[in-house]
Formats: C-alpha cells, sequence, structure tokens
C-alpha cells in the first residue's frame, strides 16, 4: 500500500458512511422542484429536494425515523431520520385549505417508524375536485453541509431510492 492510498481508503470509507438515501414515499411522477407551481416550493426557500404527482393515494415512509411533525389536516407531515435528516412530505399545493377531508391519518406525532410503513392515505380525486395541485413535493428541510443528489425524474414506484444525501 502506498502513502497515497491510505488516503483513497480514508474518503471511500467516510464517503460509504456519510451516504443516506430517501425512498420514494409515494407511487407517481417525479419532476423537478423548480416545474413547481408554488413559488417557496419551486425556489427552494423551504429546502431542498424534489417533488412526486402521485398516482395512488398513499404516503409511505421514506426512511426509518421519528414522525417529528404532523398537520392536524393530513396535508403535510415531517420525519427525522435516525441520521438527523428532517424530510418534509406535502400532499398537494394549498391543500390546508381542505380541511382535512381527502386525508386519513395512520401515524400520531413523535410515532418511531420504520421505511415502508404506511403513514397516511389520500383521494387524489377528491384533491383534483376541489381545484388543488396534487403535485407533492419531497423536501429536506435541513440541507446545510449536504450534497443532494435526485436520483430518478419520470416514473417511480413507491419504495425505490428517490433522493441521495451526503455530508459535505
Amino acid at each position: 500500500m502506498g502513502f497515497f492510498d491510505k488516503f483513497k481508503s480514508k474518503s471511500k470509507e467516510s464517503a460509504q458512511v456519510s451516504a443516506d438515501i430517501i425512498y420514494a414515499p409515494m407511487t407517481g411522477e417525479v419532476k423537478n422542484i423548480a416545474e413547481c407551481e408554488d413559488p417557496v416550493f419551486a425556489q427552494e426557500i423551504v429546502g431542498k429536494g424534489t417533488m412526486i404527482v402521485p398516482s395512488e393515494g398513499k404516503i409511505f415512509a421514506p426512511v426509518d425515523g421519528n414522525v417529528s411533525m404532523l398537520a392536524d389536516t393530513g396535508h403535510a407531515l415531517g420525519i427525522t431520520s435516525a441520521s438527523g435528516l428532517e424530510i418534509l412530505i406535502h400532499i398537494g399545493l394549498d391543500t390546508v385549505e381542505l380541511e382535512g377531508a381527502p386525508f386519513n391519518i395512520k401515524v400520531k406525532q413523535d410515532e418511531n417508524v420504520k421505511k415502508g410503513d404506511l403513514l397516511l392515505e389520500f383521494d387524489i380525486e377528491q384533491i383534483k375536485a376541489n381545484g388543488k395541485s396534487t403535485q407533492s413535493p419531497v423536501i429536506i428541510t435541513n440541507p446545510d453541509g449536504y450534497e443532494i443528489n435526485i436520483l430518478k425524474i419520470g416514473h417511480i414506484n413507491q419504495g425505490d431510492e428517490l433522493i441521495e444525501v451526503r455530508k459535505i
């Protein structure tokens, strides 16, 4: 092993340790967050990530973690991963105005969840019938110190790899 090989192996080890994968919380069409109709999400004011236009009305845990935020109306929830990433899943745009009608929450605030656990169900057609967009941002709200890479654009199934997050 040469002198530079010592540095190479260390950087490989640290890269492996510091990478997190966020899995798709829903099935649908992944789009660039810059295309979001809501400028707060499109301009990444809330954080960095992507959005999914859902084709099924179910949200699953994208990581092992804790339900750290749960809107009473069910339109948004936050999960803090075991490594400290804060992930916001916002179902539709302006759906808070629907006062919870299309949402059926399956978890509680501060509940620990495992990747793939069902978090909530929602009625896509009811959201659309009320004139609301189903564009659903999936955002890392504490992006400082991380490199965030969107792994897929286009159709995605719940549970597929969606975002890679590496400490920088």
